[in-house]
């Protein structure tokens, strides 16, 4: 993919659409009792990694850095890791994977502000007063 923006984008669409398709298939069942997970992943997979594309396309500093990558790869890793940490919590099958997975969130989320503070948001030229 072309940029950071790209990649967080076009993963927040696919979780979207995992996410939709989850919900339709617990709607036709009747069948709810995974409701947390599933809002979990709309929330963090999609809404989360919406915000963070939209924030790289907005500020080219912090999309050009080494750190814009491993915020990709660290949110990714928290979404695919706390949502089937909460399946596995909701279904008596232990906490630990929903564990690290809020671990991973927090992180992504931690370092999403270091470099909000770090670069602003916008372009040089649109935080620049004239």
């Amino acid at each position: 993919m072309k940029d950071i923006a790209t990649r967080f984008f076009a993963t927040g669409a696919i979780f979207a659409i995992c996410g939709m398709v989850w919900g339709i298939v617990m709607s036709a069942t009747q069948d709810h009792s995974l409701s947390p997970a599933h809002g979990h992943l709309n929330l963090i997979g999609f809404v989360v990694m919406i915000v963070f594309g939209t924030f790289y396309a907005l500020t080219p500093s912090a999309a050009a850095t080494r750190l814009a990558s491993i915020h990709y790869f660290l949110a990714l890793a928290a979404v695919v890791t706390i949502v089937p940490g909460i399946v596995m919590a909701l279904t008596n099958a232990g906490e630990v994977l929903a564990k690290i997975g809020s671990v991973l969130t927090l992180a992504a989320m931690a370092l999403f502000a270091f470099l909000v503070m770090r670069h602003g948001v916008g372009s040089r030229a649109l935080n620049s007063t004239p």
